[in-house]
C-alpha cells in the first residue's frame, strides 16, 4: 500500500508512475488522516467490474431464494422454438 502526502500531487507524473507500476491505488492523507485515493484506470475499472460481477451474483442468489428461477432445459427449448435453433 502506498500513502503520499497532499502536497506530493504536484507532482503528478510520479503519481502516475506509482499508480502504473505497482498497479494497486495511492492514498493521499492530508493532516496524516485520509483524504483522496488516486488509481491507475486500469485498476479501476477491474475494481468496478468485481463490484458489477458481486452485485449479479447477489442478485442471482436473491432471484433464487425467492423462487424466481426457470428450468434450464425449458428454457432452452422456449429459445430453440423461438429462433429456430
Amino acid at each position: 500500500m502506498q500513502i503520499v502526502p497532499m502536497r506530493d500531487l504536484k507532482n503528478t507524473v510520479e503519481i502516475e508512475r506509482r499508480c502504473a507500476e505497482s498497479n494497486e491505488p495511492v492514498f493521499v492523507t492530508k493532516n496524516g488522516y485520509g483524504r483522496l485515493v488516486v488509481m491507475d484506470i486500469e485498476y479501476y475499472e477491474r475494481l468496478v467490474g468485481k463490484i458489477d460481477e458481486a452485485r449479479m451474483i447477489n442478485e442471482g442468489i436473491a432471484d433464487y431464494e425467492v423462487g424466481r428461477v426457470v428450468d434450464g432445459k425449458k428454457s432452452l427449448k422456449k429459445m430453440r422454438d423461438k429462433y429456430g435453433i
